[in-house]
């Protein structure tokens, strides 16, 4: 692929890469489809793994109508319904022009300056600072703000977050990334039932008929081959597990440095997205909502093994990317609120000193 330069060309080259992505996950659930019928047919013949692998690939053949019609109805309902579970999992207040003009002022101005429909305006009652982009079009687009959020920033602060989150409607990344996780929850759900029916012992030897056995056992070909076929199959059931993960990591990884760079563009203010950054640093967490929810956050805390599973790039290298290609300034972090406390004047001295 030819090197990207400039915003929107970052832009197109991220949807494509998003799109090929997004390819990806829907083949993985037919690997999924395979690695259980390969299970099935290891615990239900004793046959050399040859033999497994062609009669996995009839019955994927055989289902893949089925498979295909039952991720169709699942991604239609999702798609449908997102923003109903999302309110479920996030509950939060619609926000009008007579209960804070100010908030609705900035968004409107951000909108018509670039020609937008107006996205939903919510406040979630937490107290963790964070923000947050939902929906899958212009009827369902949502913008979502934290009580913590506007305590901790100020209004130009406040205008560069609404302005990342309304950059990441604009550029599709929000459409993007639920389409991701509802695929990718179809490959979770397709993993954990393989192993968990494998663990069960769901996957039963009863339809192995004496014949098979006497046949096979003779030729010395069955037990060895569905061992091998049921490793194989697990590789397989991790590996897609492995990758859905993966992928939905680097369509959010990559789309936050965009977001942060179309925040400067509507604002013309990158020293305010960096003061943003900074103030909400590590303090974003909302205990109660799902990782689904905090993976489409402005920033998510929550992390993996050195830091291989998290959704987010460090708030570390987003301000570097500002300071370095938008020409902001980066100050030094805020001080614990408890170090933000003046002191406390001493009382005038009276006979025996000062008070205490």
């Amino acid at each position: 692929m030819l090197p990207a330069f400039g915003l929107y060309t970052h832009i197109r080259a991220n949807r494509t890469r998003s799109v090929a992505m997004l390819a990806a996950l829907c083949l993985l659930v037919y690997a999924l489809i395979f690695a259980a019928a390969l299970v099935v047919e290891a615990m239900s013949h004793n046959w050399g793994l040859p033999a497994l692998l062609a009669a996995a690939g009839q019955d994927l053949v055989a289902a893949l109508p089925w498979a295909t019609l039952g991720v169709g109805v699942w991604t239609v309902i999702a798609y449908r319904f997102n923003q109903a579970i999302i309110g479920l999992a996030a509950p939060a207040r619609a926000v009008t022009r007579a209960d804070r003009p100010d908030l609705y002022n900035m968004l409107e101005n951000l909108c018509v300056s670039r020609g937008m429909a107006m996205p939903r305006l919510e406040i979630l009652d937490e107290a963790a600072p964070n923000a947050f982009a939902s929906g899958v079009n212009d009827k369902q687009y949502c913008i979502t703000l934290t009580t913590g959020l506007l305590d901790l920033l100020d209004d130009k602060e406040i205008e560069a977050v609404i302005a990342h989150e309304l950059t990441h409607i604009r550029n599709g990344d929000v459409r993007m990334m639920i389409f991701a996780m509802i695929i990718a929850g179809v490959v979770a759900f397709f993993a954990e039932m393989i192993f968990r029916m494998w663990a069960n012992g769901l996957f039963g030897r009863s339809s192995k008929s004496s014949s098979d056995s006497d046949s096979d056992s003779s030729s010395g070909k069955g037990s060895g081959g569905a061992f091998a076929a049921i490793a194989i199959a697990m590789l397989i059931v991790a590996a897609a597990w492995a990758a859905s993960l993966g992928i939905r990591l680097a369509l959010s990884r990559s789309r936050e440095y965009l977001a942060d760079a179309g925040s400067v563009e509507l604002t013309k203010n990158p020293d305010a997205m960096i003061s943003a950054l900074r103030k909400i640093e590590g303090r974003g967490e909302i205990e109660s909502v799902p990782s689904a929810i905090m993976e489409m956050c402005l920033d998510n805390p929550r992390s993996g093994f050195a830091d291989l599973f998290s959704t987010h790039p460090s708030v570390e290298a987003r301000i570097a990317a500002l300071v370095a290609y938008a020409g902001g300034r980066d100050l030094p972090p805020p001080p614990p609120p408890s170090e933000n406390i003046p002191p406390r004047p001493e009382a005038d001295a009276g006979p025996w000193g000062p008070a205490a």
